[in-house]
């Protein structure tokens, strides 16, 4: 890392699929007693402004599975822009850092090809790297993703939807035992049903499967550094260290950090104080 102290840095945070900026404040609140600053992003489509399907809230969920995502046309730059605005906010102080979660690696990543200047070092917090394969979508079709839990909590076809659509209310409990599974296991279920009820339903198409491309002289000069998640059932940990070594073949001038955290895909949650730690080494 370097020896600026925490309170020259600023943490800016991209969330993942289906979550938003505040499942960040734990950590964001660890990181505080530690001296560092932070700044959470909602991406286009998440977190309390993230318009719903029709039916989501009504008794039955009518139409749930059929009606087109009010998210259909939000695309990969929306995304990107929405964390570089953020990244502009935070150059007053002298150290940026950008951390990406899951699917959130692919906005954070065209952000800092667009723009390296912005950002210090990336952090992937089991999140997606595009330097060795472009869409999120060719890691999940991967072999080494085989193991991952999680493909019956699509509901719909996506390409219909336009999003990628879960149902975080679900009144099914074998259903909403999979969604704690595949994303939360290690928290208890109690803890779990405060969690789900803070997702928002669509994930925008465009997020898994626009080709996110990046370059030796843009993205690949920014240090980087994967924080694995070992015990991770919906990004296995055959994925991260594929993703991991694919771009570090691609990108061999600057090879990756990496860190491993115990524990399932959604340390903010789990583990909050250990995953604010493992930012400030």
């Amino acid at each position: 890392m370097t020896d600026l102290s925490s309170t020259d840095t600023v943490f800016v945070f991209v969330h993942g699929a289906w979550h938003g900026s505040g499942q960040w404040a734990a950590t964001q609140r660890a990181l505080a007693a530690l001296g560092a600053a932070s700044i959470a992003v909602d991406l286009p489509g998440h977190g309390f402004d993230a318009p719903l399907p029709g039916g989501y809230l009504r008794p039955s969920q009518p139409g749930l599975s059929t009606e087109r995502s009010a998210l259909a046309t939000v695309t990969m730059d929306d995304s990107a822009e929405a964390v570089l605005e953020t990244l502009r906010q935070g150059r007053h102080h002298r150290r940026v850092v950008l951390v990406a979660h899951s699917a959130g690696g692919g906005p954070a990543s065209l952000a800092a090809e667009r723009a390296p200047e912005l950002v210090d070092e990336i952090v992937y917090l089991s999140a997606f790297v595009p330097a060795g394969r472009p869409r999120f979508m060719d890691y999940l079709g991967s072999p080494e993703n085989a193991t991952a839990r999680g493909q019956s909590l699509a509901l719909g076809d996506p390409g219909e939807l336009g999003a990628v659509r879960i149902n975080p209310l679900s009144q099914d409990p074998a259903y909403v035992e999979e969604l704690r599974q595949t994303y939360y296991h290690d928290i208890p279920l109690d803890r779990f049903d405060r969690w789900r009820s803070a997702l928002s339903p669509d994930l925008p198409l465009a997020i898994p499967t626009t080709p996110v491309i990046v370059t030796p002289g843009r993205w690949g000069r920014v240090p980087r550094t994967f924080l694995r998640c070992a015990d991770d059932r919906a990004l296995p940990a055959a994925v991260q260290d594929l993703m991991i070594a694919e771009a570090d073949r691609a990108m061999p001038g600057n090879p990756f950090t990496v860190r491993t955290l115990p524990g399932s895909h959604s340390p903010f949650a789990a583990r909050p104080r250990e995953l604010a730690a493992a930012l400030l080494p």
